[in-house]
């Protein structure tokens, strides 16, 4: 079991969450059961992912969680493009969102990395 709370991808995670959230408040009321909602399931799937996997008994469980994780965070990064698509958003607002997104992933990465060295 890992403590959650001292996982830098957690809290860096959690940021994104937060700028997700903001980012789609300014989206359509017609979207709002839409690209809206998927977006933000996938942006907190990530977070909840890293979370559930933390508390697995085992580093083979946890490693598990964080390909869910990985897995999730391209389907944020596919919603953002579509919100750029359709002009809910700008290019700007993207970029800055996909780079905290992929250094997410490089932290998932080299967190599944370590995990393997232990199994």
């Amino acid at each position: 079991m890992h403590n959650l709370r001292k996982l830098d991808v957690y809290a860096k995670e959690l940021e994104v969450v937060g700028e997700v959230y903001k980012l789609t408040k300014g989206f359509p009321k017609e979207e709002l059961f839409g690209l809206t909602s998927q977006l933000r399931r996938a942006v907190t799937s990530v977070v909840l992912n890293i979370a559930e996997g933390s508390g697995c008994g085992s580093d083979k469980e946890f490693l598990k969680f964080l390909s869910c994780a990985l897995r999730s965070k391209h389907e944020v990064t596919a919603c953002l493009g579509i919100a750029l698509k359709l002009g809910y958003t700008n290019k700007e607002t993207i970029k800055k969102l996909e780079s905290n997104l992929e250094e997410i992933s490089s932290m998932i990465i080299g967190l599944g990395r370590s995990l393997r060295k232990k199994v």
